[in-house]
């Protein structure tokens, strides 16, 4: 399997504090800072990708959604009786 060239810079300023953690954490880990940085950005971007695709919906699948969640509440048989009457857990004071 071939790599792809890499054509493409990214330029980060960072303080200085920040600089020498990632140099620390990309020698820790065996690896020039490019390397680490480069894995690291790239797995955090895929997470936050993941996470949008996750959390995204169609509008019709939230049309109906909205739908649902506009209708009346209804009556659940015994519920208020469970959430009024007296809790069987005892307080240990």
């Amino acid at each position: 399997m071939g790599t792809s060239p890499k054509d493409a810079r990214i330029e980060l300023r960072v303080t200085a504090a920040q600089k020498e953690a990632i140099e620390s954490a990309a020698a820790i880990s065996g690896r020039t800072v490019t390397a680490f940085s480069t894995e690291v950005l790239t797995e955090r971007a895929q997470e936050v990708i993941q996470q949008d695709r996750r959390l995204r919906v169609d509008a019709d699948a939230f049309d109906a959604f909205q739908s649902v969640m506009d209708r009346p509440a209804r009556s659940v048989d015994g519920l208020r009786n469970l959430l009024t009457r007296t809790s069987v857990f005892v307080d240990g004071d």
